[in-house]
């Protein structure tokens, strides 16, 4: 069986412990990062080439494909997939649409009007994964409300396959989303790219998308050593499943085993209220995994896994709530009453009939989504990720006459004479 914990005899570190993922403890991923990082800022275009050659196996004699090469890709998809991809896209734009909303002008004081203005982010920066897996999704994910917002530039970076191109899908997403040239980057050699710009790649003001633990690393260097911004730790995928007597042990393998395929490094979690559950649970795993093409990586994944039993949904409520999931799937009957509980998860999937892959395709909803706890503070990525909204306020003369005072007070009482004086000269006239 599956590692399997009673959470009510768990104490606070063991519990502490079982939260913990995807650290590097020895600086390990970090000193690689750091390098790569270093050679990329210092050599620019060689760099990415020689890095191309090194992980991807492809010698690539330009770093990019333009509109010509991405309209030749796309139409080698069928008329099946096209029109999938095209549900799943006006389904994204139609929830992150909604997003975008004016602020109403306010009067703190009679002549004192303050509000808020949005703008979007300039140059933004999409990494989308195309390791074990090619994410044509995470390019919607990432596009629909860059473009929603109005950012001017879009650079997208992804690792090239052994073609020296990319696929068909992600070809025709660049097609929907009107962006005319990809270019043919991953890994932490392209965050360093957008981050520091080179020949081939713009400097961007902000990265974006998921990544293996080394992207994830890279994001969180360049944060500190550049003037860049990331839009949260996301890198490999994991769900926490909560179910009770009510549950159908397939749906819940199938959705553990969903998150398992990702990758060796991600993680699924069950919590459940009863052993029983667990044991058919787990059976239903063994059996679904053996048919499943990415069974290896699902395997190694699962191992890294485990359960959690609890006596009720509260309990369950208690230990998803530290574990921060980035997606939590409530597979009960009574999930209606769970959901003022949720305090920490990036997306949350309610009911029997809800599975994560729907909001990672189609629904609507973002699948870009804080990993690794960061659901402690981070939200997933929406329309807001890529703007700035700017203060503005105007004062009247009437205004002045209400806030000089208070402001002069203020003013005096932190000894800054100057910004008293601001205030002082204007009340003069």
């Amino acid at each position: 069986m599956l590692k399997t914990y009673q959470y009510k005899d768990l104490t606070k570190e063991q519990i502490q412990e079982l939260v913990n993922r995807n650290t590097d403890p020895n600086n390990a991923i970090q000193d690689t990062v750091l390098q790569i990082i270093n050679e990329v800022k210092t050599v620019g275009d060689a760099a990415l080439k020689s890095y191309a050659k090194q992980f991807d196996k492809v010698d690539l004699e330009k770093l990019y494909l333009g509109q010509e090469e991405i309209d030749e890709l796309a139409s080698t998809i069928s008329r099946d997939q096209m029109r999938a991809l095209e549900i799943a896209f006006q389904n994204i734009y139609k929830f992150h649409q909604t997003q975008l909303k004016r602020e109403r002008t306010v009067e703190t004081m009679p002549g004192v009007k303050c509000w808020r203005e949005v703008r979007p982010i300039e140059k933004v920066g999409l990494y989308i994964p195309g390791g074990s897996a090619v994410l044509p999704s995470t390019l919607l994910m990432l596009g629909i409300p860059a473009r929603i917002a109005g950012c001017r530039e879009i650079v997208v970076c992804s690792p090239p396959q052994n073609n020296g191109k990319i696929n068909g899908f992600v070809a025709y997403c660049l097609k929907l989303l009107q962006i005319n040239k990809i270019y043919l980057v991953g890994g932490a050699q392209a965050v360093a790219a957008m981050a520091y710009g080179t020949e081939s790649i713009p400097k961007v003001n902000k990265i974006f998308g998921p990544g293996n633990q080394f992207v994830t690393k890279a994001k969180s260097l360049i944060q500190g050593l550049t003037d860049v911004s990331i839009d949260m730790p996301a890198g490999p995928s994991e769900v926490l499943v909560i179910a009770d007597d009510t549950c159908n042990p397939a749906f819940v393998a199938a959705d553990l085993l969903a998150q398992a395929e990702h990758g060796i490094d991600s993680q699924s979690i069950l919590v459940c209220t009863s052993v029983e559950i667990a044991k058919n649970v787990e059976a239903e795993v063994e059996k679904q995994l053996e048919v499943l093409p990415r069974k290896e990586l699902a395997e190694k994944a699962i191992q890294n896994s485990y359960f959690v039993i609890t006596e009720n949904l509260q309990e369950a409520m208690d230990f998803s709530n530290q574990y921060a999931p980035e997606h939590l799937i409530l597979e009960t009957d009574e999930w209606k009453p769970l959901i003022n509980k949720v305090l920490n998860a990036g997306s949350v999937f309610l009911g029997h009939l809800t599975p994560e892959s729907a909001g990672d395709y189609a629904s609507g909803t973002n699948h870009t989504l804080p990993t690794s706890g960061f659901a402690r503070s981070y939200s997933g990525v929406s329309v807001d990720s890529f703007v700035k909204k700017i203060t503005f306020q105007h004062i009247s003369e009437e205004g002045l006459q209400q806030i000089g005072s208070t402001v002069e007070i203020l003013a005096e009482l932190e000894g800054l004479q100057a910004h008293k004086n601001a205030v002082s000269i204007r009340k003069k006239g």
